[in-house]
């Protein structure tokens, strides 16, 4: 939410100044150097984002208030300086004061809310942020000229060299937008995606989703799990479910680990995998071979509105590893959605999903006690040692209506080359029964992750 924070703060800055400016100077050159400004902040916003980011990478959520703060704060501040400018211009006359601010303000709520919804479900689902932020500045500088062309700077000494300056802050910002190189290999809708060679595996290939490494596949090698989390997938399904080929689910697709190895070590498996990001599956496809068919279908969309289409009682298993950044997304986090895993899933069926936490793990109680609440049994697994470490990192948590092995579970996780443990009973029990039970109506994920990240 730190982001948001910034951006309102300087929305609030902005309104602030271009209300006590629009006091004091005449409107037209105002306008002219906050739309011009603006629109060349706006098209620097992505260069400096790219060329800022690696020197900022590794400080968890500073990074973000820091590029925020450098890439978009200025472009905010200085466009919502605009309305108070308009509006002093329309106020000629006091008596007409409450319709001219009504007007104003009903318009900026209109706007508000059409360019949410052109840009989240529209520019965004289509474009690629350089693009859209292209657009969105040259527009912005456009709208300027005329205020600059119609006596703004023409009618004042220095206005011609004020003006060339504006512009060339405009032309400066498209140049770089369209000259720094990407770090990604794809702009998605919701991530800088990108795919790297191991150095240490020639054959391996790391993706990352903006600077976190989300997922890693051995291209010569199926069945080789560099995750430890992975390797706890792995071991839970061996220790829990019968030889022989699986029917399941996969909650975020990612680099597809999962489902190449299930394929590869229970030949005649089938796998369905649901995940949000088409361009991530089509990079997954020219860089991590991944090969859909009979054998592994993917359905593209949210999961908490595609799981609803899937029969009852389909999967044997079901894996999660859905992340927005570091956390899984609230609304796959909820009683309901576990509810939906039950009903897909077979009555001896598994369900494994991937949590991040640290600290004194208050999500990861939280994810106990719901798990809890639909299923019978429920387990815990982190690296051995790791649950009394605040430094924290992945878990993952197994549920069933089956009696869960623990002490297969536990040779198996002893086992894996990232050796796992499951917590023990108290801990578990006391997770059960104090964390909080996530809903629909009440899914605090942000609020119990961020004292720890």
């Amino acid at each position: 939410m730190t982001p948001w924070r910034v951006a309102l703060a300087a929305i609030a800055l902005g309104a602030r100044i271009g209300g006590a400016a629009a006091d004091r100077r005449p409107a037209a050159p105002l306008l002219a150097v906050l739309l011009l400004l603006g629109g060349g902040t706006t098209l620097l916003a992505r260069p400096v984002v790219v060329l800022l980011g690696p020197l900022l990478a590794g400080a968890g959520p500073v990074t973000a208030l820091l590029l925020v703060a450098f890439g978009i704060a200025l472009p905010v501040a200085l466009l919502s300086a605009v309305p108070p400018v308009v509006v002093r211009t329309q106020l000629a006359d006091l008596a007409r004061g409450g319709s001219v601010v009504g007007r104003f303000s009903a318009w900026s709520t209109v706007g508000g809310l059409a360019g949410t919804v052109l840009t989240g479900y529209v520019l965004v689902a289509l474009l690629p942020v350089s693009t859209v932020l292209l657009v969105s500045g040259c527009a912005t500088a456009l709208l300027g000229l005329p205020f600059a062309v119609r006596g703004a700077f023409l009618s004042r000494p220095r206005g011609p060299r004020d003006g060339l300056v504006l512009l060339g802050v405009c032309l400066v910002g498209g140049g770089l937008l369209v000259g720094v190189d990407s770090p990604c290999d794809a702009e998605t809708a919701y991530y800088c995606a990108r795919v790297a060679e191991d150095p240490q595996r020639p054959q391996g290939r790391v993706l990352y989703l903006d600077d976190l490494r989300h997922g890693y596949v051995d291209l010569a090698d199926p069945t080789h799990l560099e995750f430890g989390y992975t390797q706890w997938f792995g071991a839970a399904v061996d220790a829990q479910l019968p030889p022989g080929p699986l029917e399941s689910l996969h909650v975020g697709g990612g680099a597809y680990t999962m489902p190449r190895w299930l394929s590869a070590v229970r030949p005649g498996s089938t796998s369905v995998v649901l995940e949000v990001d088409p361009a991530v599956t089509e990079l997954a496809r020219a860089e991590l071979g991944l090969r859909t068919g009979e054998d592994l279908a993917v359905v593209a969309g949210d999961a908490r509105t595609t799981v609803v289409d899937l029969p009852d009682d389909r999967f044997d298993l079901v894996l999660g590893d859905a992340f927005g950044g570091l956390s899984v997304p609230w609304h796959l986090t909820t009683r309901e959605f576990t509810e939906q895993i039950r009903r897909v899933l077979r009555p001896e069926g598994l369900y494994a999903v991937n949590v991040i936490d640290r600290g004194d793990r208050a999500f990861l109680a939280a994810q106990t006690a719901t798990l809890g609440t639909v299923f019978t049994h429920v387990a815990v697994v982190a690296e051995r040692g790791g649950l009394d470490s605040p430094a924290g990192g992945n878990h993952v948590l197994l549920a069933s209506d089956s009696p869960l092995d623990t002490d297969a579970l536990a040779a198996a996780l002893a086992r894996t080359p990232v050796p796992g443990g499951l917590a023990d009973g108290e801990r578990l029990e006391r997770w059960r029964t104090t964390g909080t039970v996530l809903t629909d109506d009440h899914a605090p994920v942000d609020q119990l992750l961020t004292p720890y990240l």
